[in-house]
This record gives C-alpha cells, structure tokens and sequence, in this order.
C-alpha cells in the first residue's frame, strides 16, 4: 500500500503497516505478490553441505570418539542460525529505508521519517518509479459531522514527545531483529495466518461479523470502538476491522482490510494497533476511530481515510484481478485466532472480552455503518446479515437509530461455561 500521509508502519513484503494507538478517553457523542527468496530450498542445501563437513571425518577414523560428532552438531546449529541471522538483518536493510530524522517512542518504538517516495511500497515491481498522488475525490454525501474542520488528532504514543517528521517524509515503524525472530520465518513475518473464511471450524478463525454481498460495492465507512482485549498465546491474535471483498474464498480471493489489532507475535506487545493488509478500560468512556476505504472513480485506486479526512494512503488497482472493478461483499466485525494449544477453547477475548448483549460502555461496537455505490455515493446498509461462527464463545447484536446510524456490539471472552 502506497502512503501520502501515515503514522503507520508500513512493511510492504509483509502487506501490512501499523501504528500503536493509544486508548484514549472520549465521548462517544463528540467526536501482489511479493518476490521472496525461497529459504526453505535454500536452508536444505546448506544443510546438506554442512552434513557432509561432519561425515567425511567419521569415514576417516571410526574411532572418533561421539564427543566431536556432537561438537560437529553444534557447530551445524551454530551456523544455521548465524545464516537466519544474517538473512534477517538483510530483510530489515531492505524495509528499513533510510531516515531524515528518528523519534524515541517512550514505548520503546523508533519511528524514522522517509521520505515519501522512499517508502517500501515502491519496492514492488509494479510500482517502482512511481510518486505518491494527489487527494481523490471523496464520495458523495461525505461530510464532517456539524461540517466541521478536519482534525490531524493523533492517538499515538509516540507523537506525545511533541517530535514531528519533517515535511516531504512519513513516519514508519523500524523493524528490529526481536520482530521477525517472532515470526516463524522471514517468509511469515507481518503476514496474516490466513485468508477470510466462512466456516472457521478447521482453521481456527473464528468472526463474529455483519456484511452485505449481492451488489457492487465501491468502498465501506464505520466508526470503530477501540479496546485492548486479552490474547493469551504469542500465536494468536484479536481483530477488529472492514473487510472489502471480490472473488472467490479460494486462491483467487482478493481483500482490502483495515482495523485494530493486538498481535503479540507481530508487535511484541499486547497493545492495539492500527493496521492494514492487502491480498481500554471497562466502562468507562468511549474511545472509537473512523475508517473508510472507497475507490476514487477518476483513477479506480482503492484509498484509506483515518478519522475526520485525514488520508492514510491508497492501494493502486494494478495490484488485484477482482478488486480492480467492485467489491462484490464488504464485511464488518472481529476475528479471532484459536489455536488450542493447551487443548481447549483459547482464552483471548473479541472486542473488549464482553457479550454483545452487555451494550454500551462494557461491549465493543461498530457504528455509522454505510457502503459507496457506484455513482461515489455514501448509503446506509440494506439487506444486512450476520455471522457468529461460535455465538457461546462470541456473539453479536444489531440495531439501528438517528444518532449512530446501523450499529452493532459484539465480541466475548472465548473460553468460558458455555465455550470449553
């Protein structure tokens, strides 16, 4: 994804970029594939060659005693992972580009300013050469709530410091060694598990969702309430996003996804953080951020805005096969990962770890919910359905009035009486 304007992290060969977002308290009445080397193949010949340095000595004198046979083994440890690190530390010389300035994040974060056009989205092969462009045009009936002046708030934790990245440059979020050793490969870093599936039963995904499909869709809104759900496996995840969708939930399925999440795994932290991909205290008061993804209808790229107008970015339409006419589903909602690891429902909590039928304050929810047509228009949902894969472990309600539009709570703790 190409940024004009982020503070985001943006990892191109992972297809996703992030930014911790900070919880803070607010009323909720104001307001592609990339080219990889295949390490895999790679691994297994230089295993080879190395088992061969601890045969040939063995064939040599049988008498050599089992103490250098395991010496040998852990040299051939010693090696393979001094290899995995060097080719870690030349992955992050690729997505870590060169900064004008970098900003100490008192979470421990650097943040260094590229410039615009040095981005690591302009690695890809499609898109080398190529500048960021100028602002769309917004879809019709978009407007600020009271038309009010576009707000640049930032509920990032590192911007507190008062530090800003010079102008020409986007803040992004270095990538460090402990990141990508995380990972179960260099190949499987900042990536998601998997793709958007209906029936979660057999790769443990689990939604509790709204969506609408049977029209071409240009483009989805929401509000989006903000929590810091438990997750209790490094492995697993907790989501909250808008889902654009074309194709087919196979190998041809292309999706456009923005949200929160915490990710131990990818970020190290049980924090949540604003992201994207491609292919808070309880009861107390709200805290949510706006999002819409819509299609410009002069150049058909698919943008990102982040709260009252500030644009995040765009996906060119260069970059799908379906996705580069109409979506033809958008979804909205929560998903979880459930690993079983210890051998029962995983305990990692949707939304803010409570039933949807505890409502305000103690639920997360979805509000102003509103897709784009293909004239640029913003409209409420029609014909919406819903889709809780386990309603005992995570659940969901809609409704609809004049002040939040249609909405719907969701979420739940995962493993309890009613979900082992």
């Amino acid at each position: 994804m190409k940024k004009v304007y982020s503070h985001c992290n943006n990892h191109h060969h992972h297809k996703q970029f992030n930014t911790r977002t900070r919880t803070r308290q607010h009323n909720h009445h104001s307001h592609s594939h990339s080219q990889y080397q295949n390490i895999r193949l790679q691994n297994l010949l230089l295993l080879h060659s190395l088992l061969l340095i601890i045969v040939t000595p063995a064939l040599c004198n049988v008498h050599q005693p089992l103490l250098n046979l395991k010496s040998n083994n852990q040299t051939l440890r010693s090696n393979l992972e001094l290899l995995k690190l060097r080719r870690i530390r030349a992955h992050l010389a690729k997505i870590n580009k060169p900064a004008l300035k970098t900003i100490q994040s008192p979470d421990g974060d650097l943040i260094d300013c590229v410039l615009s056009h040095q981005q690591p989205a302009f690695d890809h092969p499609n898109l080398r050469g190529q500048r960021p462009l100028d602002p769309p045009e917004r879809p019709k009936r978009y407007k600020n709530k009271n038309n009010e002046k576009i707000e640049m708030k930032s509920f990032q934790v590192w911007s507190d410091s008062g530090e800003e990245c010079p102008n020409g440059t986007i803040p992004i979020r270095r990538t460090k060694e402990e990141d990508v050793l995380r990972a179960s490969s260099i190949r499987r870093f900042g990536r998601k598990p998997s793709h958007v599936r209906r029936d979660s039963t057999h790769n443990g995904h689990e939604h509790a969702v709204v969506f609408v499909n049977g029209d071409q869709y240009y483009g989805a809104k929401a509000n989006i309430n903000v929590w810091t759900p438990r997750v209790t496996d490094q492995y697993e995840f907790s989501l909250s996003q808008i889902w654009v969708i074309a194709g087919s939930f196979g190998f041809d399925l292309n999706t456009i996804e923005a949200g929160w999440q915490v990710s131990p795994e990818l970020y190290g932290d049980s924090n949540p953080r604003f992201f994207t991909y491609w292919t808070m205290v309880w009861n107390s008061k709200q805290f949510d951020i706006g999002l819409m993804v819509w299609k410009d209808p002069r150049h058909g790229h698919w943008w990102l805005e982040f709260g009252s107008g500030l644009l995040v970015g765009y996906w060119p339409a260069t970059m799908f096969s379906h996705l580069r006419s109409h979506a033809s589903m958008v979804q909205f909602g929560g998903e979880i990962v459930n690993s079983r690891s210890r051998g029962y429902h995983t305990g990692t909590q949707m939304g803010s770890g409570h039933f949807a039928g505890e409502g305000f304050r103690k639920a997360a929810y979805f509000r102003n919910l509103q897709i784009v047509d293909w004239d640029n228009n913003l409209l409420p949902l029609s014909n919406i359905h819903q889709l809780a894969d386990h309603s005992n472990c995570y659940d969901i309600r809609q409704g609809s009035n004049n002040v939040w539009g249609h909405y719907f709570y969701y979420g739940g703790p995962g493993r309890n009486v009613r979900c082992p």
